[in-house]
């Protein structure tokens, strides 16, 4: 029966953030669904002290799977891979409920710290393709990284991050809601800051233009 509840749970995760999806059986061949039941074994011999029984079964899944997640890692409900090739999951990561990843994705550690050395992924975020999250910090509740983004940084809630290093984008702290995660409607802020300088242009002009005709008209007085 447990087997039965995991293969539930798994295709309402999936059908949720996979449109591809079109029967329960496709959720056997799916990556994410693989690797996740070997994690959750893997993580139950980790926790008893077994390491090389846990590290055997997580690397077998690895190389089966191309998703490699250290059988320390803690990860909460609701999680999904999309594709997932190339994931990369470091031991002290911690994922909260409803987290979703891209395919490419690394949380990482930096190589220089001791203890807690991955990062923390609260609620719901979402982190693009290709993103690398470096270092043990937290990812706060409902933001997103942008593909290829490199984030070396804490992140607020109610974030986006893009580009390399990442730059945070505030969104009013507004809660994103799920139905809006995907990997495309993010905010440039390059694009941003040149409108912005546009802008700021076009005001001075306009004010040079206005002392130009102001000291005309007192010249010609």
């Amino acid at each position: 029966m447990g087997f039965i509840k995991e293969l539930k749970e798994e295709f309402e995760i999936i059908k949720e953030r996979d449109p591809a999806l079109r029967s329960p059986m496709e959720v056997l061949l799916y990556p994410t669904f693989r690797v996740m039941l070997s994690y959750r074994r893997a993580h139950k011999q980790y926790l008893k002290g077994h390491y090389f029984r846990a590290r055997y079964i997580s690397q077998r899944a690895a190389r089966k799977t191309g998703i490699e997640i250290h059988p320390g890692a803690t990860i909460g409900k609701g999680f999904f891979i999309d594709h997932g090739t190339g994931v990369i999951i470091g031991e002290t990561t911690i994922i909260g409920d409803n987290v979703t990843l891209y395919q490419g994705v690394t949380l990482g550690g930096t190589g220089k710290e001791t203890g807690k050395r991955h990062p923390t992924l609260k609620d719901n975020v979402m982190v693009s393709a290709g993103a690398k999250i470096i270092g043990s910090f937290t990812i706060g509740e409902n933001s997103k990284i942008g593909a290829g983004s490199v984030v070396l940084e804490e992140v607020p809630p109610n974030c986006t991050v893009v580009g390399v290093p990442g730059r945070i984008v505030k969104r009013d702290n507004v809660k994103v809601p799920r139905s809006d995660m995907d990997q495309i409607h993010l905010p440039d802020p390059v694009k941003e800051d040149i409108t912005t300088l546009q802008h700021e242009n076009s005001e001075l002009c306009n004010r040079v233009i206005d002392l130009e005709r102001q000291i005309k008209e007192l010249s010609e007085k």
